[in-house]
């Protein structure tokens, strides 16, 4: 049987962005065991759709996410991503 996981990568990287903004890519790659290909990739994405908004200081970039960006399911029209990571964030408390 395939293994899969309720809450994806994106979701995970934007809870980790929300609760940790000044973390780079290498140190997000390795806390959430992801390659920081992978996560510089899901960053870019969630950039481009308006969840994340990238800062440029000195050589490192510093993220703020957009809380108020709706989530994409129809069925949950009027959620708000902060409505989900309110959850989220408190559950990445217990790995810490």
């Amino acid at each position: 049987m395939k293994a899969w996981k309720f809450i994806t990568n994106y979701g995970i990287v934007l809870a980790y962005v929300a609760k940790h903004p000044d973390a780079l890519a290498e140190d997000i790659a390795v806390n959430l065991h992801v390659r920081e290909r992978t996560i510089r990739r899901i960053i870019s994405e969630l950039v481009e759709d308006g969840y994340i908004e990238r800062e440029r200081i000195g050589r490192s970039n510093r993220y703020r996410v957009n809380f108020n960006a709706p989530l994409r399911r129809s069925i949950m029209r009027g959620a708000k991503i902060g409505d989900l990571l309110n959850t989220l964030i408190p559950l990445l408390e217990i790995q810490e």
